[in-house]
């Protein structure tokens, strides 16, 4: 079942929590890729000096400050494309960076890092702005993770040194086996 946009109209960090197990479905030239979401990563508000909304609103950031359930799609290196989630209000920033996901839960394949991922899933610039719960192009589908399996790993966020003191806000979520 696509999820609707009641889910993601809430606080990020819970939102990133319950993405957990949750599928990333993208259909692309007649295929259907699936991938369980096991690792994201909350932006949240201006204060956030990891967040792009920190520097104020812009071109690039304009994304964030919409409704929620869309997607922010970016550039990083040149090279890597980025998948965030938008969450909360219109007009406050708050994503979610979608950073792996696994391919094949029986055989553990895992999409490590979110470069990897968007590669996998034929994801780029013309998905930002694509609303992510009319299931078209890119959605996401609840899904539950298997507890007997996982537990959900709390810890900082991953290349934001430039963040002072928010480098250390225990905003990453990932599965962690048991």
């Amino acid at each position: 079942m696509i999820i609707k946009k009641g889910f993601y109209d809430r606080h990020t960090l819970k939102v990133s929590r319950d993405l957990l197990g949750c599928f990333l479905v993208r259909k692309y030239k007649g295929g259907i890729y699936r991938v369980m979401i096991s690792e994201v990563e909350a932006y949240r508000g201006f204060h956030d000096l990891a967040s792009h909304a920190s520097r104020g609103r812009t071109p690039r950031n304009e994304i964030m400050f919409g409704r929620p359930g869309h997607a922010y799609v970016y550039l990083v290196y040149g090279m890597y494309w980025m998948l965030n989630v938008v969450t909360e209000k219109k007009d406050f920033p708050a994503a979610i960076l979608i950073r792996r996901g696994i391919v094949n839960d029986q055989e553990m394949e895992e999409l490590g890092g979110p470069g990897k991922l968007t590669k996998f899933l034929f994801i780029d610039k013309g998905l930002n702005g694509v609303d992510l719960t009319v299931g078209k192009k890119l959605w996401i589908e609840l899904g539950k993770f298997d507890r007997k399996k996982y537990h959900i790993v709390k810890s900082p966020r991953v290349g934001v040194d430039y963040a002072k003191h928010c480098k250390y806000w225990k905003w990453n979520f990932s599965l962690g086996r048991k």
